[in-house]
């Protein structure tokens, strides 16, 4: 039977007592495994893009995945920063410190160096203006194909999301890792931290809680 408005909907619910119940779907705790940057991947794109030679992307992809900053937040990683060690960052109103790796901080300085920038953004195009996410995403899409990754894992947010998951399986505190990435709220640092189905039921099958 079909109903061509809400009140005569609610006046068949009312003549024959039907109640509807909202149905309550639990949240999603894993992500696709299609759409999970690995380590091992990401490694591979770093490999790619050494060997055409992307010096400049190469970086790009260490600096994200390895301090977690956005790619909108590129801009900060300036010669000074690098020099001390780290960046102020003020992103949505807040101000955050990302810290800088000693290695990359030596990779970092070591390509200024090369390039000529003496100081302000290191990441720079041929006209001085810092890169866009549009040209970084762009760029690492290039690299599926040599990397041998699929390109729908490949774009700058998902090595935030590895810096993430790896920071969080060694220190193992979410709101420590929410100021580190900027959230406001852990709930969105849990979003970064689902894995793929397979580590779960990989978790399940070593409980050892079947004995026949």
């Amino acid at each position: 039977m079909c109903y061509n408005n809400h009140s005569q909907l609610k006046e068949y619910q009312g003549e024959w007592g039907i109640k509807l119940k909202q149905l309550r779907v639990q949240r999603q705790t894993f992500r696709g495994k299609e759409r999970e940057l690995t380590k091992a991947e990401y490694e591979r794109l770093l490999a790619a893009a050494k060997a055409k030679g992307a010096k400049r992307l190469n970086l790009i992809i260490q600096t994200i995945c390895s301090t977690g900053i956005r790619v909108s937040e590129l801009a900060y990683i300036t010669v000074g920063a690098v020099c001390d060690g780290e960046a102020k960052i003020t992103n949505k109103g807040k101000t955050r410190t990302v810290f800088i790796p000693e290695k990359l901080k030596s990779l970092l300085l070591g390509y200024a160096r090369g390039k000529g920038i003496a100081g302000g953004s290191i990441f720079i195009t041929r006209s001085g203006k810092p890169v866009s996410r549009t040209n970084v995403w762009s760029d690492m899409k290039k690299l599926c194909g040599a990397a041998g990754v699929d390109s729908g894992k490949v774009f700058p947010h998902n090595l935030r999301s590895l810096f993430a998951r790896v920071f969080y399986g060694i220190d193992k505190d979410i709101t420590r890792l929410a100021d580190i990435l900027g959230h406001s709220s852990v709930d969105t640092t849990r979003i970064y931290l689902m894995e793929s189905g397979e580590t779960h039921r990989r978790g399940v099958n070593a409980l050892g809680l079947v004995l026949t």
